[in-house]
């Protein structure tokens, strides 16, 4: 843990204006991980004060996608906490407290213009080639803010002192922006409704958030922030910039319109959480040491800002299939079971082929490729045979007949509570071992039994299918060649 003079505070406040995907759940990976280690609050807050852009079902979704995670929150809109509300949309009170403060200190006035008036302003400024800049219309005597009226202005800050900004990171370190980054914005629409670049700074102050991580794209309007925050005369929390997640090519920052899918997808696909966690967590962090595969508490013990790296990184499927098939391999038989039956029809609910389908997968909707490809089809359906696949190379076709009536002859004479992989084993080895090649008596076999030109080894079929199935299979295998 961390040496902290006050108790750690973070949250996750994304805007329900549809599905969340994996750059919006890193960030919320990095800011409970954080808090987790530190013993400290982890607030889930939702943004949603752009009400043209809100989609219904957003919250239940993020709330939804956080849970499969296994990310738990100590505040947040469905548990309720010491500073509820936690959507902002419920939160306008607050807003409208601090905004009559920043306009009786002079940092704050309405806006007295229609849109086809800052049009016109706009326009002239492209015509005369310089930057448009609202500060240079501010109005000498603003109208009084008419809150809650039917014709409410927006309110603007006003930023008095037009200067550079300097501030540092935690992750990236010394930052600053040139005066040219400030101009008067608004804090509060027309509508009712706080910008995010008002909004989440008195979020923050009323929740005691200590530590903000966000995304590289509010660098630039860090000034803005700054401004508030030395115009209320208020400390502004640590921030921790994070990397992008670049697409597959490094080229690309990915985001939904790059491809980014929604993040239950990935719980529909099969995957699992830890897995995913996992997965996320390395894309722009990485512990000291090589492990690779950590469960989630071993995450949070080893997570530190300080590691936190500041390019970005590459978003990689391959790796997430590596992590989640090294993940299956750590799960408790019970639960592997759980998993796998889950996506598999009843007939093929058998344990014995569970290690034959965790070999072959990297997650469990893989499954679902290996059924739907008739992979499994040798377990309940009865093979039908080509004969020239039954013979190993150029092995001679009554060569194959007499190996495999020699199996055949071992096979019957296995008893019942001999008859396993391990010991099939030794005797088809014994067997294949006088052979020409091996192949020849391994061969046949395999295809006897499921048919298939790609199947697990002989020795697992003949077990899973049982003493009476494999031996009729090869009889049937011989009267194929015959």
């Amino acid at each position: 843990m961390e040496n902290q003079t006050q108790k750690v505070v973070t949250r996750f406040a994304p805007s329900p204006t549809g599905f969340i995907h994996i750059g919006n759940v890193r960030t919320a990976i990095y800011a409970w991980a954080y808090a987790k280690k530190n013993n400290g609050t982890f607030i889930l807050r939702i943004e949603d004060t752009d009400k043209a852009r809100e989609v219904e079902g957003s919250i239940e979704h993020i709330i939804k996608s956080l849970k499969w995670l296994n990310i738990n929150w100590n505040e947040g809109p469905d548990i309720g906490g010491p500073n509820a509300p936690y959507k902002q949309s419920e939160r306008l009170e607050s807003y409208q407290k601090y905004a009559k403060i920043l306009i009786e200190k002079g940092y704050a006035y309405a806006d007295p213009y229609t849109e086809e008036e800052v049009d016109v302003f706009r326009n002239k400024a492209i015509e005369e080639k310089r930057p448009f800049l609202y500060r240079d219309h501010r109005p000498e005597n603003p109208p009084i803010w008419n809150v809650g009226k039917s014709n409410m202005q927006s309110l603007r800050f006003k930023v008095k002192n037009i200067k550079s900004y300097e501030w540092t990171d935690l992750v990236r370190g010394k930052l600053s922006a040139g005066p040219e980054a400030l101009d008067d914005f608004i804090l509060i629409k027309s509508d009712g409704y706080p910008t995010y670049n008002f909004a989440h700074i008195i979020d923050d102050l009323e929740m005691g958030v200590t530590h903000v991580m966000r995304g590289d794209e509010f660098i630039s309007s860090t000034p803005k922030f700054l401004s508030i925050y030395e115009a209320l005369d208020i400390k502004r929390p640590e921030y921790a910039t994070l990397p992008p997640i670049m697409g597959s090519d490094g080229k690309k920052k990915l985001g939904k319109r790059d491809g980014a899918k929604d993040f239950l997808e990935y719980e529909k696909e099969g995957y699992l959480p830890e897995a995913m966690l996992n997965f996320l967590a390395f894309i722009g962090w990485s512990p000291k040491g090589e492990k690779e595969i950590l469960t989630s508490d071993e995450f949070i013990d080893l997570f530190d800002i300080k590691q936190i790296h500041i390019s970005g990184g590459k978003y990689n499927e391959e790796k997430l299939d590596w992590i989640n098939k090294e993940h299956i391999k750590l799960l408790k038989e019970e639960d592997l079971e759980k998993y796998v039956f889950a996506w598999l029809p009843i007939e093929l609910q058998n344990k014995k082929i569970i290690p034959i389908i965790t070999e072959r997968i990297s997650k469990f909707g893989d499954i679902k490729t290996m059924v739907g490809n008739g992979e499994l089809d040798f377990f309940y359906k009865e093979p039908v045979y080509e004969k020239d696949k039954l013979i190993y190379k150029d092995t001679d076709k009554n060569k194959t007949i007499t190996n495999l009536k020699e199996v055949l002859e071992i096979l019957e004479k296995t008893e019942e509570s001999q008859f396993n992989k391990d010991n099939i084993k030794i005797f088809l080895m014994e067997l294949a071992d006088k052979s020409e090649n091996r192949g020849q008596i391994l061969h046949p076999v395999r295809f006897a039994l499921s048919g298939l030109d790609k199947s697990p080894d002989p020795f697992i079929l003949a077990d899973i299918l049982g003493k009476k199935e494999t031996i009729n299979r090869i009889n049937k295998a011989i009267s194929a060649l015959n």
